[in-house]
């Protein structure tokens, strides 16, 4: 436990794959900063988000609860702003509940998409919000005192300006700050008009090696006219230089006040991201029949807590979104409520060098995204869908970009029955009978409802819907009002 309790910076990028850091190998992209967080603290290679999209995952890192128990199973298309915004997570303890009650000042500069944008929620008294899940990167849609303001500037300067200035007023106060400091970078639209030339011109000879553009996956959704995609990649790309830049300004405003050593800083992305990988451009719903490639479901993740936490440290152990909550309130000392029912697990042993800690024996990690589950080890991953496939599996050790389908050899059938075995009694073990994400009817296409069959501790018949389009159709009006079209499948 830590006796003293440090500040909180979570830094959470939206869409940013774990292969889009220059500190995790990526000779492509300008990351210094990031890398400079890195050798500060404890980058994971290893680490996944509980849903291959914002909304759910986002709504598992604040609660520590899986889709199919807090109910969030989709990006959230409607019930954000207006008289219709529902409060999806009213029912649901969040961490910055706890960290609440127990002395600290919790405030938000960014992205929300959980719903009712308007309405400070989760503990939180600062409250500076993105009123959408995206738009165009110049005069975003904003929130600023409960009132709903067209801004002027790149959002990614004006989301890092409202958090300097959180810093700055709660720096040195008897009570502790956690900051939830949510990028919309570097999320689509990647145009040239969206993104400061400085930063696109770092790449304009960069040749994206690390973007392979093969033949599109067959799934696909969004099959963007190759013409374009290199105008993407650099947008992309620029994106999160500039994002980069903006924690930059962050660890230095930390580091002027005098409080970098007692502050912790997080950085993660809500979920992975493919620009080309798989042939794919999107993440869990960038194909029809929801992926759970990789490339999708690992994210990218660095702590730092100078003194306390082990420095340029690379660590492998696998461990998921779901283990944010638990971890942080071991950390901190606080007690989890008794009936939390919570599918994680601390990994505050790694950063207390406690020589009893032993990393999670069972190896295992999981995720879903509707009626798409997946259970993954370091050497095999087994993908199902309900309720009649297609189903999946890989070995991950001579398959690594997972390429070859085994689930049909008959030699893996022991296997293959382990691994659906262990998945099976891990979510009837933490599922919600009436926020069963296996049972609505998620396409990938965004959730306007609220799922299941209870709402705020009620019974009700308000089910989920989805809209009956792809999930790129938000994307193609983007990207249409500045005279760009895709060939969407």
């Amino acid at each position: 436990m830590i006796e003293k309790k440090p500040n909180i910076v979570f830094i959470l990028s939206d869409d940013q794959g774990c292969w889009a850091m220059h500190c995790a190998g990526n000779d492509d992209i300008i990351t210094p900063n990031l890398d400079r967080l890195a050798r500060r603290g404890t980058m994971f290679s290893n680490f996944f988000c509980a849903s291959p999209v914002c909304s759910p995952a986002r709504a598992t890192i604040l609660t520590g609860k899986i889709p199919s128990q807090h109910g969030v199973m989709d990006w959230i298309s409607k019930g954000n702003i207006g008289p219709d915004s529902i409060e999806y997570l009213k029912d649901c303890k969040g961490y910055t509940d706890y960290l609440a009650e127990n002395g600290y000042v919790c405030g938000l500069s960014g992205k929300w998409h959980l719903g009712s944008h308007a309405v400070p929620q989760k503990s939180m008294s600062h409250w500076y919000c993105h009123q959408l899940g995206c738009a165009n990167y110049y005069d975003p849609p904003m929130v600023r005192d409960g009132k709903e303001v067209t801004e002027k500037g790149y959002v990614t300067d004006l989301i890092t300006d409202d958090a300097l200035a959180f810093i700055e007023e709660n720096a040195g106060k008897d009570k502790p700050f956690c900051l939830n400091l949510n990028y919309t970078a570097p999320h689509l639209p990647w145009t040239k008009e969206n993104h400061p030339e400085k930063y696109r011109k770092l790449y304009e000879n960069c040749k994206f090696e690390s973007c392979p553009q093969g033949p599109y996956h067959p799934d696909a959704m969004a099959k963007y006219e190759r013409r374009f995609i290199p105008e993407f990649l650099v947008g992309y790309f620029a994106a999160i230089t500039a994002m980069d830049a903006n924690i930059g300004r962050v660890l230095d405003r930390l580091e002027e006040l005098g409080i970098a050593e007692d502050t912790v800083v997080i950085f993660m992305s809500d979920n992975g991201h493919n620009c080309g990988h798989h042939g794919i451009w999107g993440k869990g719903n960038g194909t029809m029949s929801i992926n759970m490639y990789d490339t999708s479901i690992k994210v990218p993740a660095i702590i730092s807590y100078p003194g306390h936490i082990a420095e340029n440290v690379v660590c492998d152990e696998m461990l998921s979104q779901y283990d944010i909550l638990p971890t942080m309130l071991d950390c901190l000392g606080i007690p989890l409520e008794p009936d939390a029912n919570l599918p994680g697990h601390s990994f505050a042993g790694l950063f207390r060098g406690d020589p009893d800690y032993k990393p999670n024996e069972t190896v295992y990690t999981y995720d879903e995204y509707g009626p798409v589950r997946m259970i993954r080890t370091k050497e095999w991953k087994y993908v199902h869908r309900y309720p009649k496939g297609p189903h999946e599996l890989y070995n991950l050790k001579d398959d690594p970009d997972e390429n070859f389908n085994c689930v049909d050899y008959p030699e893996l059938v022991e296997l293959k029955e382990q691994l659906r075995g262990q998945m099976y009694d891990w979510f009837y073990q933490y599922v919600d009978p009436a926020m069963d994400a296996t049972k609505e009817p998620i396409t990938g296409s965004g959730q306007i409802g609220l799922a299941g069959k209870k709402a705020h501790g009620k019974l009700a018949f308000h089910q989920i819907r989805t809209v009956q389009t792809n999930p790129y159709t938000h994307a193609k009006t983007i990207l249409a009002q500045q005279g760009i079209t895709s060939d969407h499948k």
